[in-house]
């Protein structure tokens, strides 16, 4: 008989950043534990359920008893497992003894390399009861805990102390004890809108007993709806639009069970603090959500997601209100206060602020990502004085009040504090976009300036770090080598920027004190920042092997990387292409032996047509005479998939030439002279690509 299954664990307060990952963890271990006892099937679903003070989860179609199945243990070998007298060993003897059977039951069995013995056991399925109880503790056990607690006087232990525990099959109770208490079939609701004790007459009707008589929304997914609807619907009643938060949603959603929204408001003044001060006040320590204009201009207006309902919450507001206040002023403070020096006064005190014990402090660092900037400037015919400054400036607000305050703010206050010092708003901005891409999805520096100032800060770091040694491994990547090289990829990919990306690293290493970084820092970077490429354009939807073909002739022309592959892909539609690129395999598999064996003369051998001696020679000559202006104007423009179609017209020539001609011939001049009509024809072929790696 089957019927579904409910588990919840009423709890105090659970860490709200944690709660997503605990409920599905927790759901998903239970539903893997039931189906290897075969008590939940194919035809079973799982849904977790995650409130501020519980953990639940629903299991469809659940056995109330196993079946009656066969076990197989695999025993020793047979050669291991018998004497020369055919009696068994003592290792067969104790694997007898623990599978509970006898030398005549035993079956044999081949794994292919040896022949084994086989315990057949015969199992009566155990009911559900037998079993639920220790799933759901050690499901427990292997939640993403990083610190336990004890409560009470009891020895066990858990994330927050559980008072509560429900297992329900159908409207049976499942008995059983986890972490000190029985299983029943009451819980508790709202802490404040409902605290007492109510019955769940059968796991069926959770959700709706949860609504009904505790006023908690138990499903995470739908109180988030909720809470997004509802701020979306509070927002649009004021004429203005949410500011947009990374994870706040869901962190709040973690903090109520019974959502509901009210509207604060600050003193206008506050407003004269730049905006991004007080909104990261609001969002990081309040949970609030500010409120923009259509402009995007912060209002003095806010939304609370609250955990109470009441008729008249004025003082759910006003208290909210109290709280903000002293924090925005705080924020007016720290501007006030770090305005009262300039960004320049600040950088000579980053001397004593230590980068990296093997690397210097925070003024060589700086000094550093001065000379690189300028550089990289000169490269892309921005003012290199200007670049300079703005690497100069871009660190000096790490040693502001707001920025110990609001780490997330570098840059972003370096912009404000380098404008009121009366600085170019093009150094202003560079100071703040040099940060940027921060993340997955994150603009690009805007302007040849800030691109030059962004480039080498991500460089300097990658450099720097990779060179001592500090190589990201699995997932550990403290420094964020992997994001700085990703930085620099966008960077020089999407602006697009012409900067060959192994003179910008080698130039980025010798800004280095000699003996400081390994020799082989700018390979070895060169190579790490490769295969993040790789891994960015497969995310983009390009295949592997077109990734590699214009890889192998890209020759660190990065900013070329993404129209070349959207060449190769409409190449690699063309009905003739896989032809094409065997005919080109074949080319250069030739051309090894050539090289082999005439020498590398070739390279700068000219062909001469008068040692023709077949029509093919001839016919493909001339094909290539015709196609090799048009390719170049295509070449140039960067057109590349027509660079590439125009190609299509060469297959006829280059299938009768390979029919009809041999190229490894006895008479070593006109096996030389076909050897250039080939090498000629590859580089033809491959101005775009290699697209020999395209043939299967």
């Amino acid at each position: 008989m089957k019927s579904n299954l409910l588990v919840e664990l009423f709890t105090e307060e659970l860490p709200p950043k944690a709660l997503q990952n605990l409920s599905n963890t927790f759901a998903n271990e239970l539903f893997a534990a039931l189906r290897e006892q075969q008590l939940a099937g194919a035809d079973s679903e799982c849904t977790p359920y995650a409130t501020p003070r519980r953990l639940a989860v629903l299991i469809t179609h659940v056995a109330a008893q196993q079946p009656d199945r066969t076990l197989e243990r695999k025993g020793p070998a047979v050669a291991a497992g018998l004497d020369v007298e055919g009696k068994p060993t003592k290792a067969l003897e104790g694997f007898m003894r623990s599978a509970g059977t006898t030398l005549e039951q035993l079956q044999k069995a081949q794994d292919g390399k040896a022949e084994y013995f086989v315990a057949r056991i015969e199992q009566k399925g155990k009911p559900l009861a037998a079993y639920l109880a220790d799933m759901v503790g050690q499901a427990l056990k292997k939640l993403p805990v990083p610190k336990l607690m004890r409560w009470g006087d009891s020895e066990h232990q858990f994330v927050r102390p559980v008072h509560g525990l429900v297992m329900l099959h159908g409207n049976e109770v499942v008995p059983g004890e986890v972490l000190g208490l029985q299983s029943g079939n009451s819980t508790r609701g709202h802490r404040f809108l409902h605290n007492s004790e109510f019955p769940i007459m059968s796991a069926d009707g959770y959700e709706e007993a949860m609504l009904a008589h505790g006023k908690v929304i138990p499903s995470f997914a739908q109180r988030r709806a909720k809470i997004s609807e509802q701020l979306e619907a509070e927002a649009g009643t004021l004429n203005a639009r949410i500011n947009p938060a990374e994870g706040l949603l869901d962190e709040v959603t973690a903090l109520v069970e019974w959502p509901v929204i009210y509207v604060g408001e600050f003193e206008a003044e506050y407003l004269e603090v730049p905006q991004e001060c007080l909104i990261l006040t609001m969002q990081q320590n309040q949970k609030y959500f500010p409120l923009l204009d259509a402009g995007g201009k912060l209002l003095n207006k806010f939304l609370i997601v609250s955990n109470m309902e009441t008729a008249d919450p004025k003082h759910i507001i006003g208290g909210n209100q109290r709280v903000v206040r002293p924090r925005l002023a705080d924020a007016r403070f720290f501007y006030n206060q770090d305005r009262r020096q300039t960004l320049e006064s600040r950088v000579e005190k980053l001397g004593s602020v230590v980068y990296h014990n093997k690397l210097g402090s925070q003024l060589q660092r700086v000094e550093r990502l001065a000379t690189l900037s300028g550089t990289i400037a000169r490269l892309l015919k921005a003012d290199k004085a200007d670049a300079e400054l703005a690497a100069r400036l871009a660190k000096a607000d790490l040693l502001t009040d707001m920025v110990g305050e609001f780490p997330e703010l570098q840059g972003v206050m370096g912009r404000y504090y380098a404008l009121h010092d009366g600085e170019k708003a093009e150094v202003a901005n560079a100071i703040e976009a040099h940060y940027h891409p921060r993340f997955a999805g994150d603009t690009l520096p805007q302007g040849p300036l800030a691109c030059a100032v962004a480039l080498a800060d991500k460089l300097e770091t990658l450099i720097g770090i990779y060179g001592i040694g500090q190589v990201p491994t699995g997932d550990k990547d403290p420094f964020g080598l992997r994001r700085h090289a990703l930085g620099v990829l966008r960077i020089l990919i999407e602006t697009p920027l012409d900067l060959p990306l192994e003179a910008l690293l080698r130039t980025a290493a010798g800004n280095f004190p000699d003996g400081m970084l390994s020799a082989t820092v700018a390979a070895d970077v060169e190579g790490f920042m490769l295969d993040r490429l790789r891994g960015y354009l497969r995310d983009r939807d390009f295949e592997t092997t077109h990734i590699e073909a214009v890889l192998y002739m890209l020759d660190g022309r990065l900013h070329e990387v993404l129209p070349r592959l959207q060449g190769v892909r409409e190449f690699a539609a063309l009905s003739v292409a896989a032809d094409l690129a065997a005919a080109n395999k074949r080319v250069q598999n030739i051309m090894r032996k050539n090289h082999e064996e005439l020498g590398a003369d070739l390279a700068s051998a000219a062909i001469q047509p008068a040692l023709f001696q077949e029509d093919q020679e001839r016919d493909l000559y001339q094909a290539m005479q015709g196609i090799e202006p048009l390719a170049q104007r295509y070449l140039e423009r960067g057109d590349y998939g027509q660079n590439l179609k125009a190609l299509v017209t060469l297959k006829p020539f280059i299938d009768d030439f390979f029919d009809k001609v041999m190229v490894m011939c006895e008479d070593q001049a006109l096996r030389k002279n076909r050897a250039v009509l080939l090498q000629r024809l590859g580089r033809l072929m491959n101005q775009v690509a290699d697209i020999s790696k395209l043939a299967a």
